[in-house]
C-alpha cells in the first residue's frame, strides 16, 4: 500500500495542483481508502492509533481541497438541508407548540451531539489506544462549565420560542427578531452555549478527542452554516438585523447588555440563531 503512495497520492497531487480535476479525484479517492484501512486496522490491532488520526485530517483537507478544484468552491449551501433547512416556523402556532417543539430539539440534539457522538469518540479514543493524561481538576471544571453552558442554552431556547414565534432550528426559525434575554449580549448564544457544552463533556470524559471535536463543530458551524442563517436574517428583517449585528458579536458576548429597542413582540423578527 505504501508503494502505491507514489502513483496515486504523491504524483496526483501533484497533477491535481496544477488543476487537473481527475487527478485531485484520485488523490482524494486513495486518502479515504487508505483512511478507512488504517482506522479498521487501528481498531483490530489497538496499534497504528496516531497514524489513523492522522489519516482522518489527511483526509478531510483531501477532500475539501479536491472539492476547490472540481467545483471552484465548497458548496455549503448543501449542508442547509433536513434539520438545517431554513423555514421560518408556521404562521399561527401557539407558544405552547414552539416551546414543545424547542424542548423536542434540545433533547435530540443534546443526546446525539453531547452524549451518542462523544461516547462513539471515546469508544475509538480508547481503541486505538490515544488516552493522554488530563490536567487535575478537569473532570470538576467540566461539570462547572456543562452546567453552565446548558443554562445558557435552555435560557436562550425558552427566549427564542416564547418572544420569536418560532424555534432555534433553522427548519423551523423565529418569525420574530429575538434581542431579548441572552441574544442581548451575544448574537448566538445557542451555538456558543453548544461548542462549551462538547467542551465540558470532553473534559469530564478526559477525551481531548472530544474536544477537537466540539472544536472542529465550531469551525463548521462558524463557516458553513452561519453565513447562509446570517444572510436568511438579512434578506427578511434589513436593517434591523444590520444595527443588531453591528451592536452585538457573533462568538465574544457584551460586557453589558444592548440596548432593546423593539417591543416584546414586533411584527417583523427571527432569531439571530
Amino acid at each position: 500500500m505504501a508503494s502505491l503512495d507514489i502513483p496515486f497520492f504523491v504524483i496526483a497531487s501533484a497533477i491535481a495542483a496544477a488543476g487537473i480535476r481527475a487527478a485531485a479525484v484520485i488523490a482524494m479517492g486513495w486518502t479515504l481508502l487508505v483512511t478507512v484501512f488504517l482506522a479498521l486496522f487501528a481498531v483490530v490491532t489497538t496499534e497504528a492509533g496516531w497514524g489513523a488520526v492522522l489519516m482522518t485530517a489527511a483526509a478531510a483537507a483531501s477532500v475539501v481541497a479536491a472539492t476547490v478544484i472540481v467545483r471552484g468552491s465548497l458548496p455549503t449551501h448543501r449542508l442547509m438541508v433536513g434539520p438545517f433547512r431554513i423555514r421560518p416556523a408556521s404562521p399561527g402556532a401557539t407558544v405552547r407548540r414552539h416551546v414543545g417543539a424547542t424542548a423536542l430539539q434540545i433533547v435530540v440534539f443534546w443526546g446525539l451531539a453531547l452524549g451518542v457522538v462523544p461516547a462513539v469518540i471515546v469508544w475509538i479514543e480508547t481503541r486505538w489506544m490515544l488516552h493522554v493524561p488530563v490536567p487535575a481538576g478537569a473532570r470538576g471544571a467540566g461539570v462547572a462549565l456543562f452546567t453552565v453552558a446548558s443554562a445558557v442554552g435552555l435560557w436562550s431556547g425558552a427566549v427564542m420560542s416564547t418572544q420569536g414565534e418560532g424555534t432555534p432550528l433553522p427548519i423551523a426559525t423565529a418569525r420574530r427578531l429575538v434581542i431579548r434575554g441572552p441574544y442581548r449580549f451575544v448574537r448566538n448564544p445557542m451555538a456558543v452555549a453548544g461548542i462549551a457544552q462538547g467542551v465540558a463533556v470532553g473534559m469530564m470524559l478526559s477525551s481531548w478527542l472530544v474536544v477537537l471535536y466540539a472544536a472542529c463543530g465550531s469551525v463548521v458551524w462558524n463557516a458553513a452554516i452561519r453565513p447562509h442563517e446570517e444572510r436568511d436574517l438579512e434578506a427578511r428583517f434589513g436593517d434591523e438585523f444590520l444595527r443588531y449585528r453591528e451592536r452585538v458579536r457573533c462568538w465574544v458576548p457584551r460586557l453589558t447588555p444592548v440596548a432593546v429597542d423593539q417591543p416584546a413582540a414586533s411584527p417583523a423578527g427571527a432569531s439571530a440563531e
